[in-house]
């Protein structure tokens, strides 16, 4: 069984999708910090921005709002019965200690160039307002064959943007901080705004 959130409005559909949940917690970080909590509360408060600041500009659907854990192909399957118009991916990267900054990956389609091309404008614009405005080194626009990625490329211009490095103990005591998820859920949505209004 599937469990959605979903916010009515209008306009654009966007399909924000918290990586991780339920036994699958993801990285982990420095500080014990989960990356599937990290990514459901920015995910809320991306949705919840959205209503607040934006005056529901976009109608903006959940693949999950609370600690479960959903399969990677109900997730692309929400999408394609919303028929939305983009599908962002939310994660956190660990690696080693040092290693610092924002990433955002798509995939190279060899189908829809122009989804390809779209995707990768909305990564820019993202890593820009994160980069610019929080400080998070911006580190690259990569290619992946992530399932998510794959299989909503064909469709629609899909992201997966890896929130900074909970290795690294500096960007995971960041994400302690209510002020700081609201920030970067901002940064995001800001990013989706200014795409939205100029690409698509």
């Amino acid at each position: 069984m599937l469990h959605f959130c979903v916010i009515f409005g209008q306009q654009k559909v966007i399909v924000i999708d918290p990586g991780h949940g339920g036994k699958d917690t993801g990285a982990i970080g420095k500080n014990k910090v989960q990356e599937k909590d990290v990514v459901l509360k920015i995910a809320k408060e991306i949705i919840r921005l959205n209503e607040t600041l934006l005056n529901d500009k976009f109608d903006m659907y959940s693949t999950r709002y609370k600690d479960t854990l959903i399969s990677l192909s109900d997730r692309s399957r929400l999408a394609k019965s919303l028929n939305a118009h983009v599908y962002v991916s939310l994660h956190c990267n660990a690696s080693n200690p040092s290693s610092k900054g924002m990433d955002v990956y798509v995939h190279k389609s060899n189908t829809n160039e122009e989804n390809l091309k779209k995707s990768i404008a909305m990564g820019l614009s993202i890593l820009k307002e994160s980069t610019l405005k929080l400080g998070f080194k911006k580190r690259a626009i990569q290619f992946a064959n992530f399932q998510v990625l794959r299989e909503n490329i064909v469709f629609r211009p899909t992201i997966l943007i890896e929130m900074g490095f909970i290795s690294s103990t500096d960007e995971a005591d960041y994400f302690l901080r209510i002020k700081n998820i609201r920030a970067m859920a901002l940064a995001i949505l800001m990013g989706l705004y200014n795409y939205l209004n100029y690409v698509l």
